[in-house]
């Protein structure tokens, strides 16, 4: 005991010795570190300590401001509190703590308490003022230290990003090769998430697009599973039954437009509960840091996804927006406002069989007992609507007829040349099962048992596509059969094509035309708006679906 600041009082209590590092990938890495933090422990007792207690619960945990709470300094200090430690030891004074709060704490504890705080080269009383006063100038210092290491890499970040070097994972359909983003090579892969944002332009709607791979039973890749190549990719994807999030996820994500984004996300700090709590949230497209277009091979062109994004924010329910096509028979549901206060006319149905529409806005007698502003019937309005759509959709009929014959049969071949791409996938995983079956020692029963039951269920999977296939493959019309003298004909008399009645309303209200403008949105601007050259108002719209 050499140090006059250790006193036989300070022995009597068991010292604790702090071991930390920040990450898990410092844990997996810098083993050096931690024992040179271990170590400690002999310089403990050679200042006279027998008893030594090691406090290694935090490690991979971070000691900056709003991290994850540290178990184990609470756990020290705590001691520290309760009287039980002669001396708390860190190799480097400074892992202790990153904020001052933390920091502040545990030095008034030790002061009042008589605990020392050493590290590899320094005996620290809290008592006395220039000790405290070093230690307070080293807890800033540490504090700042970190701060500033945050700074320059947050710079370095938004550098490298403002260049688009800045990959850290990409969407499934892609690949990260060398620093740069590549498209998947499996065609399956591909095809799946062309047929996304084909069949979303086809239908307009992300539920429908969801509902068309789930009518057909058709999965989407979700990412990648496995063992990883000498590039880090791993080969094997994982196919999933469609939902809702994934499909406006794909639909939403630049990235797929070849577009590189990035800071399309803040980090928000709340207080939950008296806790310090972090929450994400989306930035509109003006406030990303770096958007790069044409950056990389895309899916689609930045101008079909910006059309996509219009499309997306008129079906959205918020204020303002047209809305996605209601149900119901009634053509202007969700269009329609008040003049007087600006809400949406809400529809009614009334009649015998409950078909007859009503436009009403009576939100205010919902909510704070107005009275209604208007009320009137629907059927008249919505014959003069259709009357004035049919007249100025007219000359473009006929460019619709042939570009839907020629687009005829198109969406079951499309699910024949999925289940193609599926079979072929189907059957790769068949031969490998096979492989690994027959690499396998027949006599080890245990393993060859097993292999032999994933070779079966991988063959059954190929048997049940080659059936679904052949089905499909059959109901899929030749190209060479279609109607075109029919669809001519029709398209010459719009009246008869509408009042068909295998025609529903949700047809009527959701259909698009080629420039991705809602049919029934612009079938209110004929009446109402200026636009009167076309269905859309950009020309005559050959791709309108009648």
């Amino acid at each position: 005991m050499n140090d006059p600041r250790i006193t036989p009082h300070h022995l009597e209590r068991k010292a604790m010795l702090y071991v930390r590092q920040s990450s898990p990938q410092q844990v997996a890495h810098h083993h050096e570190s931690r024992r040179l933090q271990y170590a400690m422990e002999q310089r403990l007792r050679s200042l006279g300590w027998r008893e030594v207690e090691i406090i290694d619960d935090d490690l991979g945990r971070s000691a900056a401001p709003l991290s994850p709470q540290r178990h184990g300094f609470q756990y020290a200090v705590a001691e520290v509190c309760l009287g039980k430690v002669g001396a708390i030891a860190a190799r480097e004074i400074a892992r202790l703590a990153r904020n001052n709060k933390d920091w502040a704490q545990l030095i008034e504890m030790c002061r009042l308490l008589d605990t020392l705080l050493v590290d590899v080269d320094i005996i620290y009383d809290a008592r006395r003022a220039n000790d405290r006063l070093l230690l307070g100038v080293k807890g800033s210092l540490s504090e700042y230290e970190l701060d500033l290491l945050r700074i320059r890499a947050h710079e370095a970040r938004q550098a490298k990003a403002a260049r688009g070097e800045l990959v850290n994972c990409v969407p499934v359909g892609y690949l990260k090769v060398d620093g740069r983003i590549e498209k998947d090579p499996d065609r399956r892969v591909q095809n799946a998430l062309t047929s996304i944002f084909t069949k979303f332009l086809e239908l307009g709607s992300a539920r429908q697009t969801l509902l068309w791979f789930v009518e057909r039973d058709l999965e989407l890749p979700v990412g990648k599973h496995g063992p990883k190549h000498d590039n880090g990719v791993s080969e094997n994807t994982i196919w999933k039954r469609p939902c809702y999030r994934r499909v406006l996820n794909v639909l939403r994500n630049p990235t797929y437009a070849g577009a590189y984004a990035y800071g399309k996300t803040a980090v928000v700090t709340e207080a939950v509960d008296g806790q310090p709590r972090r929450r994400s949230l989306t930035r509109p497209r003006e406030q990303w840091s770096v958007l790069i277009p044409e950056h990389h091979e895309g899916y689609i062109s930045w101008q079909v996804y910006e059309r996509i994004q219009r499309m997306l924010s008129e079906n959205s329910s918020r204020p303002g927006a047209p809305g996605a096509a209601k149900h119901g028979p009634a053509l202007l549901g969700g269009l329609l406002r008040c003049r007087r206060c600006g809400r949406k006319l809400r529809v009614a149905y009334c009649g015998p069989s409950g078909d007859i529409p009503r436009y009403q806005c009576d939100r205010g007698l919902m909510e704070t007992r107005e009275p209604k502003c208007i009320c009137f019937g629907g059927l008249q309005v919505d014959t003069c609507v259709v009357a004035e759509t049919l007249r100025v959709v007219q000359p473009a009929a006929i460019d619709a007829a042939k570009l839907a014959a020629e687009r005829s049969g198109a969406a079951q071949h499309q699910v024949v040349h999925a289940l193609e791409l599926d079979l072929k996938s189907a059957k790769y995983e068949a031969e490998r099962a096979r492989q690994r079956y027959d690499a396998v020692d027949p006599l080890n029963r245990l393993v060859a048992d097993e292999l032999e039951s994933r070779w079966n269920d991988a063959l059954a999977r190929v048997r049940a596509l080659e059936q679904r296939l052949a089905i499909e493959s059959q109901q899929a019309p030749p190209r060479s059969a279609m109607d075109r003298e029919g669809l001519l004909q029709l398209a010459e008399d719009l009246n008869r094509a509408w009042c068909d009645p295998k025609l529903d309303a949700q047809t009527k209200k959701g259909g698009r035309c080629a420039h991705g403008t809602a049919r029934r949105q612009a079938a209110t601007r004929t009446k109402w708006g200026p636009d009167r050259e076309g269905s859309c108002g950009r020309g005559p719209c050959a791709g309108a679906d009648l």
